[in-house]
C-alpha cells in the first residue's frame, strides 16, 4: 500500500501544480468479477472497494483523471444459477490493487464552481494497469494463490454526478474493466504454471472483467478558471 500511496501522491501534485480547478476525494463501493467461476451477473457488487481520486478539471465538459482502487472479488459455483458450475464446486477470493489514468466526459457542461444546483450523466475511459494474486487450481481442485502478478485493463464507466453547495460533488458510477488476462479466477494459470494445460478449465479464449460499482466524493479547489486554453 505505500507504493500505492506514493503514486497517489505523485498523481495529484503533477494535477494540482498546473492546475486551476481540481478536485481529490474518495470512492466507496462494491466490486464483482465476471468469469469462469460462480454467479455470471454482470453487475453485483458483493465485495468492498475502496479507493481515491483526483481530476484535473480542463473545460465545463471534460477533466483528467487519476484514481487508485483496491477491491475484493470472489467467486463460488455453489451460488451459480448454472448447473455445471454447481456440480463442479470451485470457489476462490482475490485482490485486486488499480491505478487508473484517463479522461471523463460530461453529457452537460459541469461547472464545479456553480453557484446553483447540477448535474450531469458522465463517461470515463483510459487506461488502467492492476496487480493481484495469481491463482492456480492444485491437485485437490482447490484454488490456491501462487504470487503476484500484473496486468492492463481498459475501463468504460458510466456515471451521474452532481454538486453539493459550491465546492462539493457526489457521482454514482458503473464501471467495467476489460482485463487483459484470464486469471483472477486461476482457470488459466500463469508464472510457474503457465505451460500445465492440465491445471485449465473453463473458456480459456475469454479475459476476465470486474466491476466497481459506487458512489464518488471529491471537492474543488483553486480559482474559477477562464479555461481559455486546452
Amino acid at each position: 500500500m505505500k507504493y500505492f500511496a506514493t503514486v497517489f501522491l505523485i498523481l495529484s501534485t503533477a494535477f494540482l501544480a498546473h492546475s486551476q480547478t481540481y478536485e481529490i476525494g474518495g470512492m466507496i463501493g462494491g466490486a464483482n468479477y465476471i468469469g469462469d467461476v460462480g454467479k455470471t451477473n454482470y453487475i453485483n457488487p458483493s465485495s468492498l472497494a475502496i479507493g481515491g481520486i483526483v481530476k484535473w478539471n480542463r473545460s465545463a465538459r471534460h477533466a483528467f483523471r487519476g484514481s487508485l482502487l483496491v477491491a475484493k472479488i470472489e467467486g463460488d459455483d455453489a451460488k451459480s444459477s448454472n448447473s455445471r458450475r454447481e456440480q463442479r464446486g470451485y470457489s476462490f477470493q482475490n485482490t485486486l490493487k488499480e491505478l487508473s489514468v484517463g479522461i471523463e466526459y460530461t453529457f452537460w457542461d459541469f461547472e464545479v464552481h456553480s453557484q446553483k444546483a447540477i448535474s450531469t450523466p458522465y463517461l470515463y475511459t483510459g487506461l488502467t494497469y492492476f496487480w493481484y494474486d495469481a491463482l492456480y487450481k492444485d491437485a485437490n481442485n482447490r484454488i490456491k494463490k501462487n504470487e503476484g502478478a500484473g496486468s492492463v485493463a481498459i475501463p468504460m464507466v458510466l456515471g451521474y454526478k452532481a454538486n453539493l453547495g459550491q465546492n462539493a460533488m457526489i457521482g454514482f458510477e458503473i464501471g467495467a474493466r476489460y482485463t487483459f488476462t484470464d486469471n483472477l479466477d486461476g482457470s488459466n494459470p500463469v508464472n510457474d504454471f503457465e505451460d500445465y494445460e492440465y491445471l485449465k478449465f473453463g473458456n480459456t479464449n475469454s479475459d476476465d472483467w470486474y466491476v466497481f460499482t459506487g458512489i464518488t466524493v471529491t471537492f474543488a479547489f483553486g480559482r474559477r478558471p477562464c479555461y481559455c486554453n486546452f
